[in-house]
């Protein structure tokens, strides 16, 4: 008897599912075949554009969004304002806080962005039945919180081009964690890196313009940035 090949025609993981990039290393990773078709009736793929706005400050959560693709700007912004970009998210990153009832970010496409989105009460649920994908969502929320503590020290110890080099490994090693020859468009204008990092537009752009100088980074077009040796842009973090 031929054995029965397990392809699209015939596979119980929902086709969505199969050719999706981030689902290993999403909490989706966690599931079993026949719970990732139970999900997929409830689940859409949607896309925003950079620039649009996935999530207010405030607002009532009504659904996760599983990063596919793309960088997802979180930040909070002040009654007179002033905004402070507080985090990045990446692929496979998951959007929206677990069992709040609103959010406590605005959450904006830095770049053109992939989201798979569930439902609140159909993500809940299966996290409350489902100890392997309730541990698989702690692990990825105290890697978050350790990139948090990590970025504490950034901010508050670093020299300004330590600040701009730990961006840059920031997002190349997101992008890339293999740590071979990186080329990323920036998810951020140097304003809002200014913001991230607590620096002047014109100290981010001076910085970026040294390590350029310095052969660490290339850059072309003031937003296409290649990095040759991830190492080395890693000593430059101090």
């Amino acid at each position: 008897m031929q054995p029965v090949r397990n392809d699209i025609h015939n596979s119980p993981i929902p086709v969505l599912c199969q050719s999706c990039e981030a689902r290993h290393q999403g909490f989706c990773g966690a599931l079993t075949p026949e719970q990732l078709l139970a999900l997929s009736r409830h689940t859409r793929r949607v896309h925003h554009d950079a620039g649009d706005e996935l999530l207010a400050d405030a607002e009532p959560i009504t659904s996760y969004g599983n990063v596919l693709h793309g960088v997802v700007k979180l930040s909070k912004i002040l009654e007179d304002g002033r905004q402070q970009v507080v985090g990045l998210q990446f692929a496979p990153d998951l959007l929206g806080r677990l069992f709040a009832n609103e959010s406590r970010v605005t959450a904006e496409a830095a770049s053109d962005v992939d989201l798979c989105l569930v439902p609140k009460a159909a993500m809940e649920t299966l996290v409350r039945e489902n100890p392997a994908l309730e541990h698989r969502v702690m692990l990825q929320t105290l890697r978050e919180l350790d990139e948090a503590r990590d970025w504490m020290v950034t901010l508050g110890r670093k020299t300004a081009a330590e600040k701009v080099a730990s961006f840059l490994y920031l997002i190349a090693s997101h992008i890339d964690p293999t740590g071979e020859v990186t080329t990323f468009d920036l998810p951020l204008g140097r304003g809002d890196i200014g913001d991230f990092l607590g620096l002047t537009i014109e100290t981010v752009s001076r910085q970026m313009t040294k390590l350029k100088a310095d052969g660490v980074v290339e850059i072309e077009n003031h937003r296409h940035v290649s990095v040759p040796d991830l190492a080395r842009l890693r000593v430059r973090c101090g």
